[in-house]
């Protein structure tokens, strides 16, 4: 049977970049094909080239083994071609019928909209791919992994016979990730076809019928995933062995550090996202928040970092009280941060590298003397942190804008870590990067932590948290609603948690004991 979409050739250039290099793709009717790659591989860009964003300098695209021409999302979708986003495409106040009908809205008699013919052919659809949802729901009031599903049925209500899904597990719990293969299963039973992008080797080899690995712009090679490993899968992404494993020995955690005492803090609505939390960070020790994204996390981090007020509660650090202090006093006291956003929050893009490595000392000596910079003292601290945190950048006076996603993490560590500091406030600090780049951080955390730094480390991602945590605390809807300890717990009793789901229940149902119930 020949294949029901091909790419041949494909090169895209950028100045100075050979960002495709004459790609060869294939994805056969009712496959799942997973793409793997390390950041700057040019996995984006080959599905912004198929999904009609950007358009190739050499090669053809063949579906169904007519060759096609894409030039927008509209051609793609018009050839059978869906893209379900990383970060969803969806209207919170609207439902579930009209944001699936938004932009191919049906009409009867005239001028109005035909609501019931939606939601009737999504209540189709939904019960032939077991996609569980009620067309009449609110989209802002659905579970993450449920608004994922509106994602899909938006697809496959225009149409889609090709489904690519980018990072589609990064907002989800365990659970909800295991519903979504299930999902994913459903659909190619059925004749579709995906190509899966995702950085998580595990959930590669669980879910893919074929893989196929992209390093520097180029195919290097794929694998069968009843056969491959981990290991060989990382080494073929970054071409070096890369160690999976995150090493750390037991440390006896010393004096409290970071302290925060019934907490509270509203947005802008004046809506509570951080609803009277308490904990303590000892130095030598991870303290990790676990918690699907949008559950107050950020609206913690920004309070603890100066970024955001709190309405109630206290932050000590060494008993210094520091709530609603500014982040340069907060900074100059021994505590660091790496930013959720690395680039709205972590960078000036315009910026040289080398200015980027001094941005929480730029005033100081030896950096400044009075208002005068002392530029030669700049560029040699930034020759040195380039070296010590191998950053790959062409020179030191390279806006940083320009760098990869990982590069520019390295560039916001190497700024944060290299200095004197006390306490570590990392968000997310590997979101969206490959595995060498995982492995590197990951050290350097465990480093901070071993030299008796306190680390608070706040991420979705569970293995992440499991791996490099001491204790971890469980956030749901603002609340903490447990401490466990990260040695003795399961990744399903996390998922659980992270759904809100009481730890009675947990151990009700699964005999399982949780620790510190904090509600």
């Amino acid at each position: 049977m020949a294949p029901i979409l091909q790419l041949k050739g494909i090169t895209k250039r950028f100045p100075g970049v050979l960002a495709n290099d004459h790609i060869d793709l294939t994805l056969n009717q009712g496959e799942i094909l997973a793409l793997l790659g390390e950041n700057g591989a040019g996995k984006t860009t080959l599905m912004n080239i198929l999904y009609g964003l950007y358009q190739p300098d050499e090669g053809e695209i063949l579906v169904n083994e007519q060759k096609v021409i894409i030039n927008s999302p509209t051609d793609a979708i018009n050839t059978g071609i869906g893209m379900v986003h990383q970060h969803f495409m969806l209207i919170p106040v609207f439902t579930v019928t009209e944001n699936v009908m938004l932009g191919s809205e049906p009409v009867k008699m005239g001028d109005f909209l035909d609501r019931p013919k939606t939601s009737a052919r999504i209540h189709e659809i939904s019960q032939q791919y077991k996609l569980e949802v009620n067309p009449n729901d609110y989209v802002k009031d659905l579970p993450v992994g449920v608004q994922q599903r509106v994602e899909i049925i938006k697809l496959l209500y225009r149409e889609a016979n090709i489904l690519i899904f980018d990072e589609p597990t990064a907002v989800l719990t365990p659970q909800e990730a295991d519903d979504l293969f299930s999902i994913m299963r459903s659909l190619v039973k059925q004749g579709k076809s995906i190509i899966f992008i995702t950085h998580k080797l595990r959930e590669v080899l669980d879910v893919a019928d074929r893989i196929m690995v992209i390093r520097r712009g180029a195919v290097v090679g794929e694998a069968d995933p009843k056969i491959a490993d981990k290991n060989k899968l990382a080494e073929m992404m970054v071409g070096r062995e890369v160690n999976l494993v995150v090493e750390k020995e037991f440390k006896e955690p010393g004096e409290v550090v970071l302290s925060v005492k019934d907490l509270v803090v509203a947005n802008q609505f004046k809506q509570v996202m951080v609803d009277h939390v308490s904990f303590d960070v000892h130095a030598g020790q991870i303290l990790g928040i676990a918690g699907v994204q949008g559950n107050g996390q950020t609206e913690l981090v920004e309070a603890i970092t100066g970024l955001d007020k709190s309405a109630s509660g206290k932050i000590l650090f060494k008993n210094e009280d520091i709530t609603n202090c500014t982040p340069r006093k907060i900074t100059e006291v021994g505590s660091a941060h790496v930013p959720e956003d690395r680039q709205a929050d972590g960078l000036v893009l315009t910026f040289p590298v080398a200015e980027n490595l001094v941005l929480c000392t730029y005033y100081k000596e030896p950096f400044a003397k009075g208002v005068v910079l002392q530029y030669d003292k700049i560029l040699e601290n930034s020759e040195k942190l380039i070296s010590d945190f191998d950053i790959r950048t062409p020179s030191s006076l390279t806006p940083v804008g320009s760098l990869s996603g990982g590069n520019q993490q390295k560039v916001i560590i190497a700024r944060e870590l290299s200095r004197p500091i006390q306490l570590l406030v990392a968000s997310q600090p590997t979101r969206g990067l490959d595995v060498g780049s995982i492995e590197y951080i990951h050290k350097r955390i465990v480093q901070k932590r071993d030299e008796g730094c306190a680390v608070l480390l706040v991420s979705p991602e569970l293995d992440e948290v499991i791996e490099l945590s001491d204790r971890i605390a469980v956030m749901y809807r603002g609340k903490i609603i447990a401490i466990v300890d990260a040695g003795n717990v399961t990744k399903e009793t996390l998922g659980l948690l992270m759904a809100g789901i009481i730890p009675e229940k947990i151990e009700k149902e699964q005999g399982e004991k949780v620790v510190e119930i904090t509600f």
